[in-house]
């Protein structure tokens, strides 16, 4: 039913309650899981609040290939087999791209459950994949 799944993480304990899940269907369906990091292009600010952008996106790169490699361990563990990948650009459309990219044919994420003015000013990538993807999508709530 599956081949590949795709967990898109940030590190976050909600993240890494989908990678559990998808450790579960992976071993199930003796499918591969995609490991997903973004590192945000809109994080660079402007004007007298402009970071170094290159600085910025080479930490983001560092700390993303940490994050995918600690994820990756944790599933080569469970005897899954692991493809951990970190991109740079917008977390929706990325994710959204390396669907096809990937072949990936289940999405599982976490979500925090933001409600009302968290949700509108932080958004909700969670929300835009449910949708937009043409692939299911499993989103995981953490107990945070």
């Amino acid at each position: 039913m599956y081949d590949r799944i795709l967990v898109p993480t940030d590190g976050s304990d909600c993240a890494n309650a989908a990678v559990d899940h998808a450790a579960d269907l992976a071993s199930k369906y003796d499918a591969e899981v995609h490991i997903l990091y973004v590192v945000d292009v809109r994080v660079s600010g402007q004007g007298q609040w402009a970071l170094d952008t290159e600085a910025v996106y080479e930490a983001g790169q560092e700390h993303g290939q940490a994050v995918v490699e600690q994820v990756a361990e944790q599933l080569e563990s469970k005897a899954v087999a692991v493809k951990p990948v970190v991109k740079t650009g917008v977390p929706g459309r990325e994710i959204r791209e390396y669907v096809d990219e990937g072949a990936c044919d289940l999405v599982v994420m976490g979500t925090h459950g933001r409600t009302g003015l968290d949700r509108y000013l932080l958004g909700s990538v969670a929300e835009r994949i449910v949708r937009t993807s043409d692939v299911p999508v499993l989103t995981v709530r953490s107990d945070e």
